[in-house]
């Protein structure tokens, strides 16, 4: 079926995969749609800095979702590494702070400009993770120890993320219509937790639809086992895609 390239570009694809070779079958099975790949942390401690350099010599964009969270100079030296890789995204966690997310950008202007890797002198989108997807109200509350709600919380660190410089959060596709009216319709909002119609929640708390999702407002949508653990993972994600032009 005809692949619609700005509703393919805009679903991120999400390889949460222990070894390389099981993502690079997925991707195989993929080949001719223009989707964003996320590589998560198992992935990418698995098949390291190559992997990403692979992806992106085969022309796809790359969301590297490893979600720094360190002192500043620590967070700046990730970045900067990062940078050089020449992902299209990377995240940090909101909760580390300002001047942590201020030091995520000096990082990713000293890989731009440092040389000698294959960012090519350009920047990745920097954005923050508000609260995980996985996060419910009591877990928030009772066991990470912050009070209100989800929302209130999202919403505070989305502004913070915005304070620093960063040009998005990660955040679930409930929270984008408050984050929009609270940061701008230019603020970037990934959202993960997003389950088509009948697909099982898994570990997942705050999910939502693919066509909800972009109905919110929100810019990417993040899909992992919906397409991944399918018997057919390209109908899947065809699926998706006629679902959401």
């Amino acid at each position: 079926m005809p692949v619609p390239q700005n509703a393919a570009q805009r679903i991120m694809v999400a390889l949460d995969y222990a070894q390389a070779d099981e993502a690079r079958s997925l991707i195989e099975g993929l080949r001719g749609i223009p989707c964003y790949l996320k590589v998560g942390m198992q992935l990418f401690y698995s098949a390291g800095p190559q992997f990403v350099l692979d992806l992106k010599q085969q022309g796809y964009k790359v969301f590297l979702d490893l979600k720094m969270h360190d002192i500043p100079n620590t967070v700046k030296g990730g970045a900067e590494s990062i940078t050089r890789l020449g992902v299209d995204m990377f995240n940090v966690h909101a909760a580390g702070g300002k001047t942590m997310m201020e030091a995520a950008l000096e990082g990713v202007d000293k890989g731009r400009s440092g040389g000698g890797g294959a960012s090519g002198g350009t920047s990745p989108v920097v954005i923050a993770v508000t609260q995980l997807t996985s996060t419910s109200q009591s877990v928030m509350n009772d066991e990470i120890g912050i009070a209100g709600t989800v929302e209130r919380a999202v919403i505070r660190y989305a502004k913070l993320a915005g304070e620093a410089g960063l040009h998005g959060v990660v955040a679930s596709a409930h929270e984008v219509p408050l984050i929009k009216l609270a940061c701008g319709s230019s603020f970037v909002t990934v959202t993960p937790g997003i389950r088509p119609a009948g697909a099982a929640a898994g570990d997942q708390s705050r999910v939502m639809t693919p066509e909800q999702a972009f109905r919110q407002g929100t810019d990417y949508i993040v899909i992992g086992r919906p397409i991944t653990a399918s018997k057919d993972p390209r109908a899947a994600l065809e699926h998706i895609i006629a679902a959401v032009r």
